[in-house]
């Protein structure tokens, strides 16, 4: 292995965290579902890995009463050198006003206008695949990962807790390793399903940000700029900044996230944690 390929092995651990964020604080980004938090590289082929988090947000999105959420996705990775797969299977709990719909992960829930409820179970199960370094640069500095993912509508539609339909996410990542720095562009599209009593649109979904690479501890800090075009008509498109701070500990990766809302059909803040494990 030459220098630069040394390097690229090395940056894209970095890059690989940066999925981790999108998946605690957005979840797809369930951006939509997110490499997973180590390398491809540093792990054998044909490995396992598991990632469990939980996830706060609380906005009106437009209405006037909070819309509470608390997000627990349970996540099994089978990674390969160029590919990863992912099962994602959450536990929602939604606080609401009567008649709140929740779009899915990193989506716009519809606030309603009934009295205040809460509603639980399980959430969208989300089927992922990324295909890492579908183009690279000879220095091996610049790289294309391309991705998609299914959300699968088994959220109950009648309490809410989804759209009942399958919605499919396409995106791809540029990922530019910097000294110390990895900076990070992805954009994609999510195509919605048809659910019953009104109209959700397909939408652009776009993130820009970055990532610091592993110091002498193995912390890292990372902050992405996040926006996601509504895709029900009387909602403004989501945008949202969020930060992670993660570390590495014996056979595990821990990841702490914020998220601060820009825009009205955004959460006003989120929290997580994520712990996924290192083998």
């Amino acid at each position: 292995m030459n220098a630069n390929n040394a390097k690229h092995v090395r940056s894209r651990d970095a890059g690989k965290d940066a999925g981790v964020l999108l998946l605690a604080t957005i979840t797809a980004l369930a951006a939509a579902a997110a490499p997973a938090a180590e390398s491809p590289r540093a792990t054998s082929p044909g490995s396992f890995q598991l990632s469990v988090g939980t996830e706060f947000t609380t906005g009106e999105y437009g209405g006037d009463r909070s819309v509470d959420e608390l997000y627990i996705p349970l996540t099994g990775w089978y990674r390969s050198d160029r590919m990863s797969l992912r099962l994602t299977v959450p536990y929602l709990r939604v606080d609401a006003p009567a008649g709140t719909i929740i779009e899915g992960p990193g989506g716009q829930p519809i606030p309603g206008d009934g009295p205040d409820v809460t509603e639980s179970g399980l959430g969208d199960v989300v089927l992922g695949m990324t295909l890492y370094d579908a183009w690279k640069n000879r220095a091996g500095d610049l790289a294309l990962d391309l991705g998609g993912s299914i959300k699968l509508g088994t959220a109950d539609e009648d309490k809410g807790l989804g759209t009942g339909q399958t919605d499919f996410t396409l995106q791809a990542d540029l990922v530019k390793f910097l000294p110390g720095f990895t900076a990070i562009g992805s954009v994609g599209y999510v195509f919605r399903g048809d659910p019953d009593g009104f109209t959700l649109d397909d939408g652009l979904i776009a993130s820009v940000g970055g990532l610091s690479n592993s110091g002498s501890r193995g912390m890292r800090v990372g902050a992405f700029l996040d926006y996601r075009e509504a895709g029900y008509e009387f909602n403004d498109d989501r945008l949202e900044a969020l930060g992670m701070v993660g570390w590495r500990m014996d056979g595990w990766g821990a990841y702490v996230t914020a998220s601060v809302g820009l825009s009205d059909s955004a959460p006003d803040w989120g929290l997580g944690l994520t712990f996924v494990s290192r083998r």
